[in-house]
Order: structure tokens, then C-alpha cells, then sequence
């Protein structure tokens, strides 16, 4: 597993790896945070995953491309909502959640080989099956990116 930030809040940090491996496995969004050079600009994104590091796919031209060819450097969360508690003073309402933040470096897959592994990974994410087809037309037309991890962070809400 890569290399942890700290958190401030030690008590709600996630140390374990395989709750980490978990909530990536049960998430559905994966939000991407690119840096515009003045502003964050932040996309939910579909995506798959597998050792360190995840997988995107997207039109190979539009903000968020030209973004990731100019600044590489990122940052992706993930989250779980299970619920919001009420309390009685509206200071102490909360919510039941579990969160990834990982920071890595973007890099755009060429070769075709691997563009339908990242692709399989992504449709694995959602379909539990993989080997799926995949024409060369369509892999020109595709980006496929690989965002691979250097640190993450877990956080929840009991």
C-alpha cells in the first residue's frame, strides 16, 4: 500500500488495508481534482482500480484533458454515505461515512494492450465481469488514463 498522509483527527483515520481496498470496491464515484492554474476544478468520474493505482476513461479532448496534460500532479476521493444522525442541537448532527483522498500523478495510456486492460478494470468496477471487446476504432477515440497513487488516506464516521 503506498505511503499514508497523516490525518488530524487520528481517531477517524483508516489504517487497515483492506477496509481501504473495501470502500474502493463499493464506491461508485470517483471525484478527480485537477489545478487549472488558478482554480481546483473537480470531475466525478466512473473508474476501476487495481494496485495503487485507478482507472479513467474520457473523450480525448475537453477541460479536464487539457488540464491533466498541463498539470499530471492530482488528487481523487471517494466516499461512502451511510447515513446522517440527528442530534438534538444542530452543531451535533453528523454523518456516517467512510472517505479516500489519494494524491498521484496522471499518465495517458497509448498502447492498446493496455487502454482494454484499463478499460476491463473499469467495466469490471461496475459489471463484475471482464474481457469485454473493445475495436481499435474505438481505442483512437478513447483516453484512457492511469492515475497511480502516491499516497491516500482513509477517514470514517463511526
Amino acid at each position: 500500500m503506498q505511503r499514508r498522509a497523516s490525518l488530524r483527527k487520528k481517531d477517524k483515520e483508516i489504517k487497515d488495508n483492506d477496509l481501504i481496498e473495501d470502500i474502493i470496491t463499493r464506491a461508485r464515484v470517483l471525484r478527480l481534482g485537477v489545478f487549472d492554474g488558478a482554480y481546483p476544478y473537480v470531475v466525478p468520474m466512473n473508474f476501476g482500480y487495481r494496485e495503487g493505482s485507478f482507472y479513467l476513461h474520457s473523450a480525448r479532448e475537453g477541460k479536464k484533458i487539457e488540464l491533466l496534460r498541463t498539470h499530471p500532479a492530482v488528487c481523487v476521493e471517494i466516499d461512502l454515505c451511510d447515513a446522517i444522525v440527528e442530534a438534538p442541537c444542530a452543531c451535533q448532527w453528523t454523518t456516517r461515512y467512510q472517505s479516500i483522498v489519494g494524491f498521484g500523478h496522471a499518465r495517458f495510456i497509448r498502447d492498446h494492450a493496455e487502454k482494454r486492460q484499463g478499460l476491463d478494470l473499469i467495466m469490471r468496477h461496475y459489471s463484475g465481469r471482464s474481457a469485454y471487446e473493445y475495436p481499435d476504432e474505438i481505442l483512437e477515440k478513447v483516453e484512457v488514463v492511469c492515475i497511480h497513487i502516491d499516497r491516500m488516506t482513509g477517514k470514517m464516521s463511526p
